[in-house]
């Protein structure tokens, strides 16, 4: 089961963020992980802008150029993150099973993204 978790109708949180953030954890090198991941860098850029934009504190910084150029850091935050989505994953699992006993005998319940209630959110 994936889940992706939505700020402001924008994706923040979701299975391919969280393993870049792990390949960032592991090889200390945003280049690095893109690689890992058979991404561009670009693309993996990309996404761990929009998910620093996306949060109160960044997930991960970089370390600008020298012999270290493309460096990164999983930050306090970022490390939260990777340490609560498999939680979440859990806790999604076990609601989805909850509901499950409402279907009917051939159906399956699946939860596949969590949402703001934009009107509840107000």
């Amino acid at each position: 089961m994936q889940i992706r978790i939505y700020f402001d109708a924008s994706l923040a949180i979701g299975p391919g963020r969280i393993k870049l953030l792990e390949g960032v954890q592991r090889t200390g090198s945003l280049p690095q992980a893109a690689r890992d991941m058979d991404m561009s860098y670009r693309r993996t850029w990309l996404l761990m802008q929009s998910l620093n934009e996306s949060l109160s504190s960044p997930a991960s910084v970089p370390a600008r150029g020298g012999q270290r150029g493309g460096a990164a850091t999983v930050t306090l935050t970022g490390g939260a993150l990777i340490r609560a989505y498999p939680t979440a994953i859990k806790v999604t699992r076990s609601v989805s099973r909850q509901f499950a006993e409402f279907a009917r005998p051939t159906a399956t319940a699946s939860i596949s993204r969590v949402r703001p209630n934009s009107a509840a959110a107000k």
